[in-house]
């Protein structure tokens, strides 16, 4: 894992290029910025900025500028629907030493060096929402161009946004969408669950909604900082005949929650497999 120490950036040479500043490559870029990239060795293509990266550009970022020149890196972070008539304007910045990284969901490897052909070192990425509060999950692949020290760039890209893993297989990334990429989805929507049942269990609708958001989030929080399984933790809160024992028959059961995970999984990677190019 490359060090994210006291300027993680000294050793970049030449531009780092983001396209496409919505809320994750916002995100990207502050924790960028946090580590220590200067302004000026930053660059922002985006057609609608938002205030706060118009104040950034008033401190030295570059925004939208009128020529083009070699990015060390191209961080691609526009929506995968636009991503065929975008790319192939981005021509000018790529290099035989840039390395193209992209975070656009469903879209591949291959499908990146089609639009940009002169790509040489390229690596596809999966973070998720959390990353907007530097707490995400980001998975990495790349292609066999990729060099040591670009590897060390790509890993260090995402550091500043939460933790970052590999995978040796572009076929893996459907399943990591489905479970990291998705996930927080799932998780929201088991604080939704959580704070409906208590309702229906007789307790005012604020409160249930309060207890239920904090228990979710509290929990997720002890999972974090545990060195224990989650499977350990569950059993930690279970008293054998108690109330939580009597709720995860239920939850546990041959048409509870794990069942109906893996379903949900299977089809968000099946999914990811029909929206790739």
């Amino acid at each position: 894992m490359v060090s994210t120490g006291s300027a993680p950036f000294a050793q970049l040479s030449g531009h780092l290029v983001l396209v496409g500043a919505g809320k994750m490559g916002t995100a990207l870029l502050e924790g960028w910025l946090d580590h220590g990239l200067p302004p000026g060795q930053t660059v922002v293509i985006e057609p609608s900025p938002s205030p706060e990266i118009e104040a950034l550009a008033r401190r030295g970022l570059l925004l939208n500028p009128a020529a083009a020149v070699e990015a060390a890196a191209l961080v691609l972070a526009v929506k995968p629907q636009v991503a065929p008539d975008v790319l192939p304007r981005l021509s000018p910045w790529v290099g035989a030493a840039t390395l193209v990284v992209s975070i656009m969901a469903g879209r591949t490897l291959s499908f990146v060096r089609r639009m940009l052909p002169a790509t040489g070192a390229a690596v596809r990425a999966m973070p998720n929402t959390p990353a907007a509060i530097k707490r995400g999950v980001t998975v990495l692949v790349g292609n066999d161009r990729v060099s040591a020290r670009q590897r060390d760039l790509s890993e260090l890209l995402f550091a500043g946004v939460g933790t970052v893993d590999w995978v040796d297989d572009e076929a893996m990334m459907d399943a990591v969408t489905a479970v990291s990429g998705s996930g927080p989805a799932y998780v929201f929507l088991l604080a939704e669950a959580l704070a409906r049942a208590g309702v229906a269990a007789g307790l005012p609708e604020d409160l249930a909604g309060r207890i239920a958001r904090a228990t979710v989030s509290g929990s997720g929080e002890l999972l974090a900082q545990s060195p224990l399984a989650a499977a350990t933790l569950r059993q930690n809160v279970t008293s054998p005949g108690g109330t939580t024992a009597a709720a995860l028959t239920v939850l546990m059961g041959a048409s509870g929650l794990e069942p109906l995970m893996e379903q949900a999984v299977l089809q968000a990677t099946r999914r990811s497999r029909e929206l790739a190019d």
